[in-house]
């Protein structure tokens, strides 16, 4: 949850920016980031990427409506909410208090990419179905299962 208040910080802060302030992931360095960072979209929802401060790091909008980093941890076994989009699993939660800040996390693939997304400003669904082509390439370890698929 730190990590998550100091992403949501610099965003906030950097509404007007030409940068992005993001805090960088663990593992923003991995190769395989390098992979997803050059496959994302240049523009989601009408909002055009703009330049971030730290490597592994994207961000759409002004002011962002999403800003995803890679390189974070990957999750372990939840009962948080998991959406799958273009067959990607992500794990789903709010960031904030009021609900207007959802985080996803990708579930079951290394590096895992998660999402902050601006609800008031954009669908999450939207978001990830931009997002998740350029996370497809990697080979999934695990995907999400329901509480009725899981061994009791």
């Amino acid at each position: 949850m730190v990590a998550i208040a100091a992403v949501l910080a610099g965003v906030s802060l950097a509404g007007c920016a030409r940068t992005v302030i993001v805090e960088p992931a663990q593992d923003g360095a991995n190769p395989e980031c390098a992979d997803i960072m050059l496959t994302l979209p240049d523009e989601i929802a009408g909002e055009q990427a703009r330049r971030t401060s730290s490597q592994g790091t994207k961000a759409w909008g002004d002011p962002s409506i999403a800003v995803l980093r890679c390189g974070v941890t990957p999750p372990g076994p939840t009962t948080d909410r998991c959406v799958s989009v273009s067959g990607v699993d992500w794990i789903s939660r709010p960031a904030d208090d009021d609900d207007s800040t959802w985080a996803f996390t990708s579930y079951g693939r290394t590096p895992a990419v998660e999402v902050l997304v601006d609800r008031r400003a954009e669908s999450g669904n939207d978001v990830l179905a931009a997002i998740s082509p350029a996370l497809a390439k990697i080979e999934p370890e695990a995907e999400c299962v329901g509480a009725e698929d899981a061994e009791g």
